[in-house]
């Protein structure tokens, strides 16, 4: 299948005629083709989102939400057609893609339908001067929304619902490496009466697509979801040009599990907030600390339940081989666990994997890959728990970004803290306590831009989303984002009395 750039409501080939190979992460097969567009089809689309901003940023704000709800049903109308090409493309278990990724895209949609309706301005009565202050919120024009594989859909959409409602028009590029359902989208906004230019969808490479809309002068704005490594370079590139930047970026989050907790709760919430979506989601709690007296019990209970997780493809139940078998599988079981992005992606977690003794670990369960019948070309590998001695060791400081993680005891909160803490990331963490003053103490002093406290994935979409230090700059979500997407323009008026 020949996916195409979406472009001023039509889809259309790169100008240059240069296509990219698709791979199908389940088998390793190629299974379609998407554009390798470049800095010319970057300046097409960015002219006809320019051509087109005059009219979209003056359309009323009841029209604007009504498009964005139509859109927003026209992605639940097709929920099994998104999230088949959602698990195809990225390798996650379809019932995943069924029960979060699509429908959290429609809820993208819907919630900023709304919320640019509530969406306020403030004036200040300058009393005893005779003026008065309003403030205006102006969308900025043109702007570029460029997401990652691991979240294809819900993260693509995370962008563009905001930045459309506040006026603007979008420069939009998806991860090369998961197109499918971002290319589906275009479909659904032209049936819902986008506009064309309003949302223009350019498929590529980051070093050429990517870098194309960075360096564009008519793109105002740049939001981005990725790896640190990228967002530095983003970051060089943009500031010399006084962008707007929202960069949500890695992370390394702890998860600090105490000894009055409520176990199982928390065991099987561990479970999931550890290896959901292959451990490719950047909330991940990849790194797990627990009070020592509770430390060998939950060794020994949380290894055991990794063991029956069951990895294979992600559409149906699979038999397994290339490790033992655990005594609950049966062929009728659903499927944990998919497979990984890419091949690269699986060789770079491997690689964690193999020298985990060198850098002060011990593999406890998994590390191995997974050969799953009739697929054997896929990118499959068992859920690992690594026990660590130590918190500066690349296995606690480093991004694994998959089915791996870290275990380690520790003494009282001071040191839970300092361990949490001592990363160069802070995007996300949990902590597990029935403790009241122990929560207050630890959410306050955290370094993350989000703490769950006996919970984790539970997301509100009118809080703000981001983190700090290495895991970004700015916030998502909300009216975070539409002060993103918006500019501020004062207004005074002097008047006689």
């Amino acid at each position: 299948m020949k996916i195409k750039n979406y472009i001023n409501g039509d889809f259309q080939d790169p100008q240059s005629n240069d296509w990219l190979d698709n791979y199908e992460p389940a088998s390793g097969k190629v299974y379609g083709q998407i554009p390798n567009s470049d800095a010319e089809d970057v300046e097409e689309a960015t002219a006809f989102a320019k051509a087109e901003f005059p009219k979209w940023s003056n359309t009323t704000l009841e029209e604007r939400s009504r498009i964005l709800m139509n859109i927003a049903n026209g992605i639940e109308s097709r929920l099994d057609t998104l999230a088949e090409a959602e698990s195809r493309d990225n390798g996650k278990p379809l019932s995943l893609a069924k029960t979060v990724d699509i429908p959290r895209a429609a809820s993208n949609f819907r919630f900023f339908a709304h919320a640019i309706a509530q969406f306020a301005s403030e004036s200040h009565e300058s009393v005893g001067l005779k003026a008065m202050n309003f403030t205006l919120r102006k969308p900025l024009g043109v702007v570029g929304c460029i997401s990652p594989w691991n979240l294809p859909l819900y993260l693509f959409t995370w962008k563009i619902a905001p930045a459309i409602a506040a006026g603007n028009c979008v420069i939009a590029k998806p991860s090369e490496v998961t197109p499918m359902t971002a290319y589906l989208l275009g479909e659904i906004c032209t049936e819902a009466g986008l506009p064309p230019g309003v949302l223009n969808i350019v498929h590529g490479l980051g070093t050429t697509a990517g870098q194309a809309i960075l360096e564009h002068p008519e793109i105002k704005a740049i939001s981005f979801t990725g790896g640190t490594k990228t967002g530095e370079h983003i970051a060089r590139t943009c500031a010399p040009m006084f962008k707007k930047l929202s960069l949500e970026l890695g992370g390394k989050n702890p998860n600090l599990i105490f000894a009055d907790c409520d176990y199982d709760k928390m065991l099987a919430t561990t479970l999931r907030s550890s290896f959901a979506n292959q451990g490719q989601i950047c909330l991940c709690g990849s790194r797990i600390f627990v009070e020592r007296s509770l430390y060998t019990s939950f060794k020994e209970d949380f290894v055991s339940r990794v063991k029956e997780l069951v990895v294979g493809h992600p559409f149906t139940s699979a038999t397994l081989s290339g490790r033992e078998k655990p005594a609950t599988f049966s062929v009728q079981q659903k499927v944990d666990l998919g497979a990984l992005v890419s091949k690269s992606h699986l060789e770079k977690v491997e690689d964690y994997i193999h020298n985990a003794k060198a850098y002060g670990g011990t593999v406890l369960c998994g590390g191995k890959r997974v050969s799953v019948e009739g697929y054997e070309g896929g990118y499959y590998l068992e859920p690992t728990v690594i026990e660590v001695t130590t918190n500066d060791c690349k296995l606690n400081q480093e991004e694994i970004f998959g089915p791996v993680v870290t275990i380690m005891p520790f003494d009282n909160e001071e040191e839970a803290l300092q361990l949490a803490n001592g990363t160069k990331y802070g995007l996300s963490a949990t902590v597990w306590t029935k403790d009241l003053d122990r929560t207050m103490r630890l959410s306050d002093s955290l370094q993350a831009g989000i703490v769950w406290v006996n919970t984790w994935m539970n997301r509100d979409l009118r809080t703000p989303f981001g983190g700090v230090k290495a895991s970004g700059v700015g916030r998502e979500g909300g009216f975070e984002v539409l002060r993103f997407f918006t500019e501020a323009k004062n207004v005074c008026i002097s008047y006689s009395q």
